[in-house]
Parts: structure tokens; C-alpha cells; sequence
């Protein structure tokens, strides 16, 4: 497996940061691979800017920091502006299509997935924004299994959103299916 370096961005409040954790989380306790987390925060803890950085390997890591992303996830059209130049040159660049609309060409896959519109209609709630992004992402690199986001959640979440959080990383898992290289 190669290095897979990633940055998740966005806004306070959908998510991202958390998101980022369930995913290596999921990487190490359930799939034996070595990752790190790390993450930074805008002015306001809702609103403001937020960016967090994965990487996973099976080697060793030894800095945390993302300087060139495989994968960069945009949730919001500053994040976009502002990150989509640091993607390395043949990655991924996953954006929103409600709050993104790509306006730069980079050398990059650029997939655009209505995320957030996928949720509000299939379930109605935009607190689980994250685990469809999050969905999206493991159908588009096969580093986890839906399983490991799933075993990951339910030992974060109570019981009774388990279910909406299934369904939101199944909706993800579909939409980026249908975008798979």
C-alpha cells in the first residue's frame, strides 16, 4: 500500500474534524494500519475555517504535517480556494456540490458529489454530512472497510443514531461508487 496523505477541509460545525478521526481510527484499531491525525481551527470553533490532516500507511510515520495530499476532501468553497492548489499533481479532489463549485482546473480527479443534498433528502439531517463524506471517501480508495467506520461509530455515537449513521455512510458509499475510477 502506498502512503495515502490526506486533508479534510471545511467549516465548524460539519464535522470534519471528527470525521477525520473516525477514518483513522478505522484505519488503525481495524484494519492494523498506521496512521496519525491532526487538525487546526479557524477564528470560530462554528463557522470558521477547519482542516485536518490524515495519513495512513503500513510504515512507520514519522511527521504528521500534510504538505501534498493524495486526497483532499473541500466542504466549503474558501476551503477550496484555498487548499485545491497543495493537492499533488494526479490525486483526488472530492468537493460538495452544494457549497463548492470548482472554478480553478488542477492537475488532479476532480469528483463533485452532492453530499450534502444526498442527506437532506434521503434523511433530513445535516449532522451526518460527515459520515456520508466519509462514505464517499472509502468507496473511492478502498483504504477502510465500511465495516471499520461502522465498529468506529458505534463506540462513539449512542445507540439510537447508529442507524441514521449507517444509512448516511451507505449513501456516501454510493455516491462515490458510481465516481470510482
Amino acid at each position: 500500500m502506498e502512503r495515502m496523505r490526506m486533508v479534510f477541509t471545511g467549516s465548524g460545525g460539519q464535522g470534519v474534524i471528527t470525521a477525520a478521526i473516525i477514518f483513522a481510527e478505522a484505519a488503525v484499531i481495524y484494519e492494523g494500519l498506521n496512521a496519525t491525525q491532526s487538525q487546526a481551527y479557524g477564528a470560530a470553533a462554528r463557522g470558521g475555517s477547519t482542516r485536518s490532516d490524515i495519513i495512513i500507511s503500513e510504515e512507520e510515520i514519522n511527521f504528521p504535517k500534510v504538505i501534498q495530499p493524495n486526497m483532499l476532501v473541500c466542504l466549503t468553497q474558501e476551503s477550496y480556494t484555498s487548499y485545491a492548489p497543495i493537492i499533488r499533481p494526479g490525486g483526488l479532489l472530492l468537493t460538495d456540490s452544494r457549497f463548492v463549485k470548482q472554478e480553478r482546473k488542477v492537475d488532479a480527479w476532480q469528483v463533485e458529489l452532492p453530499l450534502y443534498q444526498t442527506v437532506m433528502d434521503e434523511i433530513g439531517k445535516p449532522i451526518v454530512f460527515n459520515i456520508c463524506m466519509l462514505g464517499a471517501v472509502v468507496a473511492l480508495t478502498d483504504l477502510v472497510q465500511p465495516a471499520s467506520i461502522m465498529a468506529v461509530l458505534k463506540e462513539r455515537i449512542p445507540s439510537g443514531f447508529v442507524d441514521m449513521n449507517q444509512k448516511a455512510l451507505d449513501l456516501g458509499i454510493a455516491l462515490g461508487a458510481s465516481h470510482k475510477r
